[in-house]
C-alpha cells in the first residue's frame, strides 16, 4: 500500500498524504462517520452532544415514574432503615399436643417420657422459631433417680419442665443442645448424672434448678417455660417465660410469628458428645 497513493480519496481524506503506520503492517483503525450536506456535497461536523438536553429529559422521566407510584414510594421511605416490629405484644396460652398430634395430658407425659427417655422432645412457644426442650424428670415406672418437685416442674409429681431449645452462649440449636440422662457420658455434678448439654461448645445447665449454669462458657441460664397443668382434665398449657431473653431475639416475644392456639412436639435424636470445659 503506498501512502501517497492519490487514487485513494478515502484514505487521503482521513489522514492526509501521509500514513502514520509503517507500510505493510496492517492495523485496525476507528474513523467516526461524516455526514455530507445535501446542499453543499460536502462533509459536515458531527453535531455536538446536548448533555444539557439529554439530563433535562432524564429528570422528566424520573418524575413520570415518581409521580406514577405516588404515595407507595413514600410509604415506602418511612421504614427505610426501621423494618416494622414482627411478633407479640404478650404471652399467649398454648395446649400442647404429643407427637401424634393428640393433646397432651400430664398422665401421657408420665408414661411415656420419663428421666431416661433418650430423644428429645421439643415445641415451639411463643413463636415458631424458638423451640423448646419439654423434660419429665421423674423415675420411670417403679424405677429410681431422676428427680420430682422440681422448680417450675408441673404435674402429679411436679417434674415436667420445659426450657429454651437455645443454648445461651452462641444460639446453638437443639439437637446440639439436648437432656443428657443418667448415665449419658461419664461426668455428673454433685450426686447429679443427668443435666442438659450443648454439644457445641460444652455449656451445661441444671434442669432441676431453672436451668442454672453448671459449665461455661454460657454465663446464663436457660430461660424457662412457664407450663400450666390443668387437672380437671389433664391438660399441658405454655403460659409464659421466666430468665433472660432466648439469645437471638431483642424480646422474646418479638422477632418470630407466634405459634397459634396449639404447639405440637417433635421428637428427635439429640446430637451426644460427651465435652466439658
Amino acid at each position: 500500500m503506498n501512502p501517497s497513493c492519490a487514487t485513494c480519496p478515502s484514505l487521503s481524506a482521513a489522514w492526509g498524504n501521509a500514513l502514520p503506520v509503517p507500510v505493510g503492517r496492517m492495523y485496525r483503525m476507528s474513523v467516526r462517520p461524516r455526514r455530507v450536506s445535501a446542499r453543499t456535497s460536502e462533509p459536515e461536523e458531527d453535531d455536538p452532544v446536548d448533555e444539557t438536553r439529554r439530563n433535562f429529559l432524564k429528570l422528566v422521566a424520573v418524575a413520570g415514574v415518581i409521580g406514577a407510584v405516588g404515595g407507595g414510594i413514600g410509604g415506602a421511605l418511612q421504614y427505610a432503615g426501621r423494618p416494622p416490629t414482627v411478633g407479640l405484644s404478650n404471652y399467649p396460652s398454648v395446649q400442647l399436643q404429643d407427637v401424634d398430634g393428640s393433646l397432651l395430658t400430664a398422665s401421657k407425659v408420665m408414661k411415656e417420657y420419663n428421666v431416661t427417655t433418650p430423644d428429645a422432645l421439643t415445641f415451639n412457644y411463643p413463636l415458631t422459631n424458638e423451640p423448646n426442650l419439654l423434660i419429665n424428670l421423674a423415675p420411670p415406672s417403679g424405677g429410681s433417680g431422676g428427680a420430682t418437685h422440681v422448680k417450675g416442674g408441673v404435674g402429679p409429681s411436679g417434674s415436667i419442665v420445659a426450657f429454651s431449645g437455645i443454648c445461651q452462649h452462641l444460639g446453638c440449636q437443639v439437637p446440639s443442645l439436648a437432656f443428657y440422662p443418667p448415665g449419658t457420658c461419664p461426668q455428673s455434678f454433685g450426686n447429679q448424672n443427668f443435666y442438659i448439654h450443648c454439644s457445641c461448645h460444652g455449656s451445661t445447665y441444671d434442669p432441676t434448678n431453672g436451668a442454672s449454669n453448671l459449665t461455661g462458657p454460657a454465663v446464663q441460664p436457660l430461660p424457662q417455660v412457664t407450663l400450666q397443668w390443668n387437672s380437671s382434665d389433664d391438660s399441658l398449657w405454655a403460659v409464659g417465660m421466666t430468665g433472660p431473653t432466648v439469645l437471638g431475639h431483642s424480646n422474646t416475644l418479638q422477632g418470630g410469628t407466634g405459634v397459634g392456639s396449639v404447639s405440637r412436639l417433635q421428637q428427635q435424636s439429640p446430637v451426644i458428645l460427651c465435652s466439658f470445659p
